[in-house]
This record gives structure tokens, C-alpha cells and sequence, in this order.
């Protein structure tokens, strides 16, 4: 298992619409979450960034990422939640940055 934090920006007049698509989330976005082997994910906000955590549980990363992406539903939602989100690293479009992780404990 691999432990995975990520930010980006979240639109301050779009906090509240995020808010709302994430209290009920699309069946087959989270059935698509857990076939690609994502499991424990969380995403926080503080102010206007958001803050993800998940675990990987797979054993190819990149190649469920592709799955994910590939993803008919997944595409449509991601197209619905970009636009409120903003790249903390300056980028044009809203990227989710992997963070380094500093610190564990279990």
C-alpha cells in the first residue's frame, strides 16, 4: 500500500457547489475509485486549497490512473469539477499535486 497526498485551489464562489457534487457522488465515479485500487480517500479543504489523501492498494499506478482516466463517467464528472479548481503550481489547468510525504505513524 502507498499513502498519496495531493492539493489544488478550489474557487472560493465554487466551494459551495463542490460541496454539494461531493456529498453525493456519482455510483459509478466511486465504483470506478475502487476498481482502480483507491481505497481510504478523504479530501479536506483549508481556505481555498483542497487537500486529498488516499491509499493505493494495486500494484501499477500508472496503468489504474490510465484506467481511471479513460473512465467515460469519470471524464464527464472531472469536466464538471475542473472548472472549480485551480493549479497551485501556476499551471493553466487544475492539476492535483502530489505532495512528498514527511512523516508516518501507525
Amino acid at each position: 500500500m502507498v499513502r498519496y497526498g495531493q492539493v489544488v485551489g478550489i474557487k472560493s464562489e465554487k466551494l459551495e457547489e463542490y460541496k454539494k457534487y461531493h456529498s453525493d457522488v456519482w455510483p459509478d465515479v466511486l465504483a470506478k475509485i475502487r476498481e482502480c485500487n483507491i481505497t481510504n480517500y478523504s479530501i479536506f479543504r483549508f481556505k481555498e486549497m483542497l487537500f486529498a489523501y488516499f491509499e493505493y492498494t494495486g500494484s501499477d499506478f500508472d496503468a489504474d490512473m490510465a484506467k481511471m482516466a479513460a473512465d467515460e463517467t469519470t471524464q464527464k464528472w472531472w469536466s464538471i469539477m475542473k472548472p472549480m479548481q485551480y493549479s497551485l503550481d501556476g499551471g493553466e489547468e487544475a492539476q492535483w499535486i502530489n505532495l512528498d510525504e514527511v512523516f508516518h505513524v501507525d
